[in-house]
């Protein structure tokens, strides 16, 4: 069988639905590539693994059941650090979910951990590496997000897009990105770039996901 990080999102829902695969295997898996990988790639900001096993039971019922999700680092989270890429933010801890990371909860979705993102979204590029080639940038601002997603670290990741920072790290770390119209997804709880076209977006590996 592929190990479970492999998997798409909508293969890992197939997966669970028939009983061949818990939330528990896919988590372990996920973090199992982490540990692995991520000292090549650095795509995560904040990653707890015993705050992840302990997330995966019990979980509601949804349509991301059991499925891991990456949060960018500009996204709030009320059990993790939001630190915006920048050492002014270090240790910063919101005390409320934002909307996306709520309805992930809801949807029965396990948030892995924060990404990687340029300091504020904007123009400093942080620690991550291209997935493919080390030398190479992931692109920006979503690095982490595009590089998880496309090391098969998580199966979906949130990243935001002002200018171009969801499709260019897609493009980059050859993942699907998904930059909706403006406003399609609420962005309570997102630092602001850009009111006007600050937009959150998804990265997966298929469309289907």
């Amino acid at each position: 069988m592929t190990e479970p990080c492999k998997l798409s999102a909508t293969e890992m829902a197939d997966g669970l639905e028939s009983g061949e695969l818990t939330p528990r295997k896919i988590a372990v898996s996920c973090l199992d590539r982490i540990r692995a990988r991520d000292g090549d790639v650095r795509a995560w900001a904040h990653l707890d693994p015993d705050q992840v096993l302990a997330a995966v039971q019990p979980l509601p019922p949804g349509l991301l059941h059991g499925i891991p999700v990456g949060v960018k680092d500009i996204i709030d989270t009320a059990d993790m650090p939001t630190e915006f890429g920048s050492k002014i933010y270090r240790g910063h801890q919101p005390v409320t979910d934002a909307a996306s990371v709520a309805a992930v909860r809801a949807g029965g979705g396990v948030v892995m951990g924060k990404t990687v993102t340029t300091e504020f979204a904007w123009r400093r590029a942080n620690q991550t590496r291209n997935p493919h080639d080390p030398a190479h940038t992931p692109g920006g601002s979503s690095s982490g997000s595009a590089a998880a997603v496309a090391d098969f670290q998580v199966p979906l990741a949130f990243g935001t897009q002002t200018g171009g920072s969801v499709i260019r790290p897609a493009a980059y770390c050859g993942v699907v990105g998904f930059k909706p119209s403006h406003g399609r997804y609420a962005i309570e709880g997102v630092k602001p770039l850009s009111r006007n076209l600050d937009t959150l977006g998804i990265f997966a590996r298929s469309v289907r996901d």
